[in-house]
């Protein structure tokens, strides 16, 4: 026989890996490379993963104490469930704890505060019961809109006073003593000083939101002055994106031996998922494209921001 013949003979007799079974192969493979200990571990992760997630999507607000009534206007609204720093801050502070929450913005603070508020004005109804100070005019006003939505079973009574509007409507407004006062602090100090008859000595419940862009403003003089005329039998809520050594002196002065729950990022001040781009426009063209953008969208909600 032929040295050829030879080799080609010993060629076949050799086992085919790929005529082999398919399933005895797969599995030695996978054995060969996972251990066993490994194998073990990645079956616990997903499972623990999967406690954890069912742990979070069965809380619901009256699972943090909020009360039916309440929970019927938050689901009236459209909130499902709490978000991390509702469901984090509203059992805190219905134990009556003064809180630090540090949460993005568009995270829901506002509820997170309110709903305690409401709660506690409808078990002690009284005039002048919470003050919220915001940077700003817009903000104040959809405060406000959120507290009155929120507390529309007990027609509560909300009070904006910010600046750039006319005082006497707003000192009339006062006079009527509503239960919650959402302000700017330069105005809210004007009333203070000028307004006859308006004091907040009876104040339950003070709330600083966004508490970052009030010393940003430059409102630290003015908040330190209302702060003096406040009793010091009330329960303080700081609100803020970041945390700075400003705020830990804000914070030092008015609240009292605070908890902190923080939900923020340190990298990240916005939502995950808020997308967010930016257009360079000549100066002269700006309103133009503003508008086009506007009736690009049309039939969408849209904010507007501007710097005054």
């Amino acid at each position: 026989m032929s040295a050829l013949k030879k080799r080609k003979l010993a060629h076949a007799a050799r086992p085919d890996p790929t005529e082999s079974d398919p399933e005895s192969s797969s599995s030695e493979t996978s054995a060969q490379s996972q251990p066993s200990g490994a194998r073990e571990q990645d079956d616990k992760i997903p499972q623990e993963q999967q406690e954890e997630q069912e742990e979070a999507v069965t809380k619901s607000f009256k699972d943090l104490g909020i009360i039916d009534s309440l929970c019927e206007a938050c689901e009236a609204l459209g909130y499902k469930s709490p978000t991390p720093i509702q469901a984090e801050s509203i059992p805190l502070a219905l134990q009556g704890r003064d809180l630090i929450g540090l949460a993005e913005t568009g995270s829901g603070k506002t509820a997170a505060f309110a709903l305690p508020i409401l709660q506690a004005l409808m078990e002690k109804p009284q005039s002048l019961f919470g003050l919220v100070m915001a940077p700003t005019r817009e903000l104040a006003y959809q405060i406000s809109e959120a507290f009155e939505a929120l507390g529309s079973l007990i027609s509560v009574r909300c009070a904006v006073i910010v600046g750039g509007m006319d005082m006497v409507p707003q000192a009339i407004a006062l006079g009527k003593k509503p239960h919650v006062i959402v302000a700017t602090p330069g105005r809210l100090l004007d009333h203070l000083e000028n307004t006859k008859g308006f004091s907040l000595r009876n104040l339950k419940y003070l709330v600083m939101d966004e508490a970052d862009r009030l010393l940003d403003l430059d409102f630290g003089p003015i908040l330190d002055k209302i702060l003096k005329v406040l009793p010091r039998e009330r329960r303080t809520y700081l609100f803020s994106a970041t945390m700075s050594s400003k705020i830990e002196s804000l914070q030092r002065a008015s609240l009292s031996n605070p908890l902190r729950v923080s939900i923020s990022s340190s990298k990240y001040q916005t939502v995950s998922t808020l997308l967010q781009s930016y257009l360079f426009i000549p100066h002269k063209h700006k309103d133009l494209y503003l508008v086009y953008l506007l009736n690009e969208h049309a039939g969408q909600s849209a904010i507007v921001f501007t710097r005054t």
